[in-house]
């Protein structure tokens, strides 16, 4: 079948995945915004649901007032007679740790820390002995991958950690993964940074702890040597291998879209791509088409890939859909979903502070969207944000103080906070709770701001796309429109008619 990269669109970085039972479970990093950790089934490899949030309880990560794109970094996902592990960074605290269930759809259990530093932790369960192994820095300080064994019920080290493998001398060498194929063990690891230099490089070993031949034509994958003209597609790297239901194995991996052919700029976040791998006789594999990712691939997978799943609305059980993120902590007394849409109950922190402002958002997957959303209430300010982090974000608002009523676009590119225009609706006849209409249209390029006013379109402003991108504001993240509201005395703001639709380009 043809299929069309990335499989996981939108803001989705360093995917894991597993197999259990017949179906296929891929966890993501999540940084700052809870829940953490989104978890996505498949049937097929094709078509992917998110099915739950691994980490949904304070008690299980602190993120009170981490930076933005601290907090929770790359997960492994792993199942093992029966039960499924996760296990994570909070990198902020330096803390790995992993969780577990029985029930993927369920609650997990409580942090169990591991006393091994790095990021990037992995988990192999091997004939009764569960190796635990993360990136890492030597008695030189030189980055290398660091691995021990642990007791799974425990997380005590069994072991001492030790270095197994220094990569091929690209940067940033972390990402590991270790396998145990047959009578070799491959570790797969990232270097080289997750940007435009990023790659998937691998060694073998017939021990665990090494000693490891590198693959002699690493990077195994990449499409760091393409420049726009040639590929869309950049930033590939950090992988983990799965085999599928036939026998066949993939990658799948992260990568970025960049806007456009002649702009290195992406601010869709780090998604999830797929690349078939192909044995050689003499145990080596290859991946993808010549070592690159494309954006189609003709696989050995049965499916047809929905393209309307990333769709956005306050229908079909808005409060249950799993893609709502908050930033850092969640103060469930300010927000409740209505049988008209949700309420936000406003507080005196703002989206330019890096705490716990009233926001609520969904991941932008396409480059080509449409957003329209009603405003109400009585809040100081309520609105629809399409956020990077508290640095660069664009907010359509209802601001309302002193009798005065206006919609506002305000635009927040680093140390430049601008408001480009309001529309005065003080002098509107209507009552003041009447709801205002928001509209938001975006391509690879540009945002375009309006608002309805009388039945008329009023065209409030545009804003470029690169601005918040992570080529300018720097992170690991992606843009989220987000709805939120600010208001010192508590007051809420009100939104109905949600509707965003994302079209697959």
């Amino acid at each position: 079948m043809k299929l069309q990269n990335p499989i996981i669109r939108g803001f989705y970085p360093d995917p894991s995945i597993c197999e259990a039972e017949g179906k296929y479970y891929i966890a993501c990093s999540s940084f700052q915004y809870l829940p953490g950790v989104p978890i996505f089934e498949s049937e097929d490899l094709v078509n992917w649901r998110q099915i739950a949030n691994a980490l949904t309880r304070t008690t299980q990560v602190e993120l009170h007032q981490v930076p933005s794109s601290g907090g929770v970094f790359a997960p492994t996902l792993r199942y093992h007679d029966g039960t499924f592990y996760m296990v994570t960074n909070n990198n902020t605290f330096g803390k790995n740790f992993y969780i577990y269930t029985t029930d993927i759809k369920g609650e997990w259990s409580e942090p169990i820390f591991v006393d091994q530093e790095g990021i990037d932790p992995s988990l192999l369960f091997d004939h009764g002995k569960v190796y635990f192994t993360s990136n890492g820095n030597d008695e030189q300080g030189k980055g290398c991958i660091l691995q021990c064994e642990i007791d799974i019920k425990t997380g005590e080290k069994l072991t001492e950690s030790i270095p197994v493998w220094s990569g091929n001398g690209g940067r940033y060498l972390e990402s590991p993964h270790l396998y145990h194929i047959g009578e070799w063990y491959y570790l797969m690891a990232a270097e080289g940074g997750t940007e435009y230099g990023h790659m998937i490089t691998y060694a073998r070993s017939r021990d665990p702890f090494g000693p490891f031949e590198s693959y002699n034509a690493n990077p195994v994958l990449t499409n760091r040597n393409l420049g726009g003209n040639q590929s869309q597609i950049q930033g590939i790297g950090h992988g983990d291998l799965i085999q599928d239901k036939k026998g066949n194995y993939y990658i799948v991996c992260l990568g970025f879209r960049q806007i456009g052919q002649w702009q290195p700029y992406h601010h869709l976040g780090r998604e999830v791509f797929l690349a078939p791998v192909y044995w050689q006789e003499d145990g080596w594999f290859t991946a993808g088409e010549q070592g690159i990712v494309k954006e189609w691939l003709d696989v050995d997978l049965e499916g047809q890939q929905d393209t309307d799943i990333y769709h956005v609305s306050f229908e079909n059980a808005a409060k249950s859909d799993l893609r709502w993120s908050y930033l850092r902590d969640y103060h469930k007394e300010n927000y409740e979903f209505t049988n008209k849409g949700l309420k936000l109950k406003g507080t005196e922190i703002t989206l330019d502070q890096a705490d716990t402002p009233t926001f609520i958002g969904i991941r932008q997957s396409e480059f080509h969207t449409c957003l329209k959303v009603t405003v109400s209430g009585e809040a100081k300010e309520g609105g629809v944000t399409f956020y990077m982090d508290e640095c660069q974000h664009y907010d359509l608002a209802l601001v309302q103080k002193d009798n005065m009523r206006q919609v506002m676009l305000r635009l927040h590119i680093g140390d430049a906070i601008c408001v480009v225009k309001t529309v005065d609706l003080s002098s509107n006849e209507a009552a003041p709770d009447v709801p205002v209409e928001l509209l938001v249209i975006s391509d690879p390029e540009k945002y375009e701001f309006y608002c309805m006013v009388n039945g008329e379109k009023e065209f409030l402003g545009s804003a470029r796309t690169k601005y918040l991108s992570s080529e300018v504001a720097g992170g690991f993240t992606g843009v989220l429109m987000g709805l939120y509201a600010v208001d010192e005395d508590g007051k809420w703001a009100e939104f109905e008619k949600l509707e965003w639709k994302q079209g697959m380009n």
